[in-house]
């Protein structure tokens, strides 16, 4: 831009039995971080995959809130089109009213692609990965890992530079909190929100982000200060039923007996 909730009970944790009380488990070796940093962005990739057959509804809404201003607001439904290519309807864009900040591509392409981060085995060379320990997210318990760019590209790809929390059961993403961040040209004054994402288990094995939230000052170099608020919802998601083609012969082929009709189902496009 230019110029699911935790909740804590603190009576209830002051008076808990012991008995009650989450062991902190032990920190893994190098080797089994390596292993571990290994086996999650193979299965954020199976996940980004499993994703793409999928629709989904993403709203979202960005408010100027000190000094005070407008709002942006978008309600997206990715689909597919009956080719079965994945395609993007605007359900919802109302003019911006948007007073003190202006948006640019960069902020667009975060809200669609850094703030669900996924982290796929495509990804993992660009980043530097650390492990930093372990916490609870709710009741998963979790690793969780400092993720930097290695490199800020000159194409303007955009990254994410934060931390994520790796359940430590389905060793996939579930909850990322940092900024979007990327190449800039000398002299341009960008500057990007930090923000929260939440994920949650749909269908019973993957995890899709659901909710994103920002509540951030923009500090400008060459203008005022704006604190902004953003946030975002993934819902609706639902499993894409891909149309098939059929392929039906009748009568004698080649003096074979008469053949009953058999069905080819067109596949799945290839993720992106």
């Amino acid at each position: 831009m230019v110029p699911r909730i935790c909740a804590s009970v603190l009576f209830f944790a002051t008076v808990v039995s012991p008995a009650f009380a989450v062991d902190k488990k032990p920190d893994p070796t190098p080797d089994q971080i390596a292993n571990i940093i290994k086996q999650f962005t193979q299965k954020e990739t199976e996940f980004a995959q499993a994703r793409e057959n999928y629709e989904y509804r993403q709203t979202t809404k960005m408010e100027e809130v000190d000094p005070p201003g407008g709002t942006y607001d978008l309600v997206e439904q990715v689909t597919f089109d009956d080719r079965n290519r994945r395609t993007s309807h605007v359900l919802h864009a109302p003019v911006q009213s948007l007073q003190n900040i202006v948006m640019t591509h960069e902020d667009e392409e975060d809200f669609r692609n850094v703030m669900p981060f996924v982290m796929t085995n495509a990804d993992a060379d660009q980043y530097d990965v650390k492990y930093v320990g372990r916490e609870q997210v709710d009741e998963i318990s979790c690793y969780v890992f400092a993720v930097k760019p290695k490199t800020l590209t000159k194409d303007r790809k955009r990254y994410f530079d934060g931390q994520i929390w790796v359940d430590d059961q389905d060793l996939q993403i579930v909850k990322t909190y940092g900024r979007s961040t990327g190449y800039l040209r000398r002299g341009e004054d960008q500057q990007f929100p930090k923000f929260e994402t939440y994920r949650q288990q749909i269908d019973g094995k993957w995890w899709f982000p659901v909710y994103t939230y920002a509540d951030d000052t923009l500090v400008f170099k060459d203008g005022p200060s704006q604190r902004i608020k953003i946030v975002i919802k993934y819902d609706h998601y639902k499993k894409f039923q891909f149309k098939t083609e059929s392929n039906i012969q009748y009568g004698d082929v080649g003096g074979a007996n008469p053949q009953q009709p058999q069905n080819g189902q067109t596949p799945p496009p290839q993720p992106k």
